[in-house]
């Protein structure tokens, strides 16, 4: 009987580790219209006003791959381009866009802090139009043909449902990628237009580790299309003030350092059609250390540094 269970157990062990590394033997790859190596964050938060025309205009004439952009729905059910439901941080006015018409909502502060560059701020010219928030179907209008990624922020029917209309209307499913951490919202995002391509959901992260460390990824068909991760060394950063927070920070990441950032695993979902960004990076080793790792693409608050980066290191065109 043990005889049996072992010769059982190899020929799982040894099926699952050629599956892996040649997953397309059961799987389909997946193919997308695209493939970004430089995605610009809220367009580009560093160096322009976050979600604004301007920061995405001016991201794409760096030629930026990919917008990365957020959503809120406002009174009168306009889809307006946003990270913060609440306005506080980034107008000064403590209401919530869905209290507002879009009409009425405020201009963005003329100084605007970084989420993911803690201690630094981006100062435009304060000018007005540069402090607009945009509307989803404006950006779409301007950018017919560019990659986005869009951040459905909070659970709302109505939003997610305005959000799949502007992408069919505009011919974009195969150029917009959507979902939230939130696996409630993502899975409504697939369930109202499955044809959309899709992030996995932080639960969904989850089930992938536990998939890879049991030897039954290579097995699982997955609907989703893009893996967005955190790069876990970005919260050691000793002036990160989000570290206060995360309980036993240190190890937390540390933990999540080794069981997530695998290129083998990387390499297993790039094989299977499925890109890996991994957010948010703002400086030179970031990079390098994002796509050793064999990340499809890197997420930045400062388009121009990763441009800059990427010039110099041709090897990770």
């Amino acid at each position: 009987m043990g005889l049996v269970v072992a010769a059982l157990f190899g020929g799982y062990v040894i099926a699952s580790l050629l599956v892996f590394k040649y997953p397309n033997l059961i799987h389909k790859r997946k193919k997308l219209k695209f493939r970004c190596r430089h995605i610009s964050h809220r367009g580009g938060a560093g160096e322009n006003y976050e979600n604004t025309m301007i920061a995405f205009k001016r991201a794409l004439q760096l030629g930026t791959d990919m917008l990365e952009l957020d959503c809120h729905l406002t009174k009168d059910e306009h889809v307006v381009v946003s990270h913060d439901h609440n306005l506080l941080r980034s107008t000064g006015s403590d209401c919530d866009i869905s209290q507002l018409n879009y009409k009425d909502l405020p201009l963005l502060k003329a100084e605007l802090p970084l989420d993911f560059d803690p201690g630094h701020h981006f100062i435009g010219s304060g000018k007005e139009e540069e402090r607009k928030f945009a509307l989803l179907k404006d950006v779409f209008e301007q950018f017919p043909n560019v990659p986005i990624n869009i951040d459905i922020k909070i659970d709302d029917d109505r939003l997610i449902h305005k959000v799949s209309e502007l992408i069919t209307q505009f011919n974009r499913e195969e150029y917009t990628v959507w979902g939230n951490s939130n696996d409630v919202v993502t899975k409504k995002c697939y369930a109202m237009n499955p044809r959309i391509n899709l992030l996995f959901s932080l639960k969904r992260v989850v089930q992938l580790i536990l998939l890879l460390y049991s030897g039954l990824l290579p097995f699982c068909p997955l609907k989703e299309t893009h893996l967005e991760i955190f790069l876990p060394s970005i919260y050691l950063r000793k002036s990160n003030p989000t570290a206060a927070y995360l309980p036993m920070h240190t190890l937390v990441c540390r933990i999540m350092d080794c069981l997530l950032m695998k290129r083998s695993l990387f390499e297993h979902l790039h094989k299977r059609g499925i890109q890996t960004y991994l957010w948010v990076l703002n400086y030179e080793d970031e990079f390098q250390k994002a796509f050793e790792l064999g990340a499809t693409g890197v997420m930045t608050d400062y388009p121009s540094k990763l441009k800059k980066f990427l010039d110099e290191h041709p090897e990770y065109q």
